[in-house]
């Protein structure tokens, strides 16, 4: 029987729900049947989320290393917690932003990534953090994918939200409207096509079918709206991905991209900015869609929501997307399909 592989997850900022669905993962039965889950945070935070409405009780076998210690550990079959010893369980208010809680969230994100550089995890799986609260606590990354770019060194990466009825990249994330054209060219939007291909082809076990959006209303209408971005830079990267042997039809008008018959058509899609991937990802998918940093030396999965701090500590939280965003990060770094069709 193969040993289930170690993979780390990350409790993300300690004052949204990322504990709490963190703890529930650590004792989830369909977790614990693929993998052995090692949380990087804090111990106190942790066992007092595993303790809402009464759940405490597998939290006292809990495992609990130093981060020195973890280091030392030669084999681990049961779940465990790396205690970073970041921030104390009552040196935050759940849902309120602080500096001290994305610093928090930083050091756990760190400590993972050094991990599975070294090879001590199959992957890395992170909570949800608070941007702003990152912002404070002087980080100067604004999200998860730019973190992970950054100490893993990456050349080349981007964002990648799957689920089982839509998949989309992106050419950009944490930048505002009118930055977006100029952070566009074709070698980007070229890199963000061939690492979704090369994803899709591990997810699926096949060539996938690729539509790339445009990033002006009617695609430009050959120039009627904004300034040729879709002849500068859409087209000249699809018909090089073509020329690789890539399947991949663009610029596709994006208003239309999303609907019912061309999601039949294509197997994902890369967008060009943030919210035009994950506005239809999320009307699609919320409850179950995974983040996938593409392009890493690593694997990193991550759910696809935020700090949800209106709903922080109360035991409220759906742990469903984290408990996908684990599978998903098993399937990846065993180089298995994952057809959960």
């Amino acid at each position: 029987m193969n040993r289930r592989p170690v993979v780390a997850l990350t409790m993300g900022d300690p004052a949204g729900i990322g504990p709490e669905i963190c703890a529930r993962a650590l004792r989830e039965a369909a977790v614990l049947k693929r993998c052995v889950p090692v949380l990087f945070g804090d111990a106190e935070v942790a066992l007092r989320a595993a303790r809402l409405n009464g759940r405490g009780t597998k939290a006292d076998s809990w495992k609990v290393f130093q981060p020195k210690e973890w280091e030392r550990v030669e084999r681990i079959e049961s779940p465990a917690i790396v205690d970073c010893r970041a921030i104390g369980a009552k040196d935050f208010k759940p849902g309120r932003v602080s500096a001290r809680c994305g610093r928090a969230a930083y050091r756990y994100i760190e400590l993972a990534i050094q991990s599975a550089l070294r090879g001590r995890v199959a992957g890395v799986v992170t909570a949800p953090v608070h941007k702003e609260a990152l912002h404070l606590a002087g980080v100067p990354y604004p999200g998860h994918t730019e973190i992970f770019t950054a100490l893993t060194r990456s050349r080349r990466s981007c964002m990648m939200l799957r689920s089982e009825v839509i998949t989309v990249s992106m050419v950009t994330t944490h930048i505002g409207f009118r930055d977006v054209p100029e952070k566009l060219s074709a070698r980007r939007v070229l890199d963000v096509i061939q690492l979704t291909d090369e994803a899709m082809r591990r997810i699926l076990g096949r060539r996938p079918r690729l539509g790339v959006c445009g990033l002006n209303p009617h695609a430009g209408e050959h120039g009627l709206f904004g300034a040729r971005e879709e002849e500068r830079f859409v087209e000249p990267a699809v018909k090089r991905a073509r020329a690789k042997g890539i399947d991949c039809t663009g610029p596709l008008v994006p208003d239309a991209a999303f609907t019912t018959n061309q999601r039949k058509r294509f197997d994902a899609f890369v967008t060009l900015y943030h919210d035009q991937g994950h506005i239809p990802f999320k009307m699609l998918a919320f409850d179950t869609g995974v983040n996938i940093t593409l392009g890493l030396p690593i694997v990193r999965t991550s759910v696809d929501h935020g700090t949800a701090f209106d709903i922080a500590w109360k035991g409220k939280a759906d742990a469903r997307s984290l408990f996908s965003a684990i599978s998903a990060a098993v399937d990846l770094a065993c180089g298995r399909e994952r057809r959960a069709r």
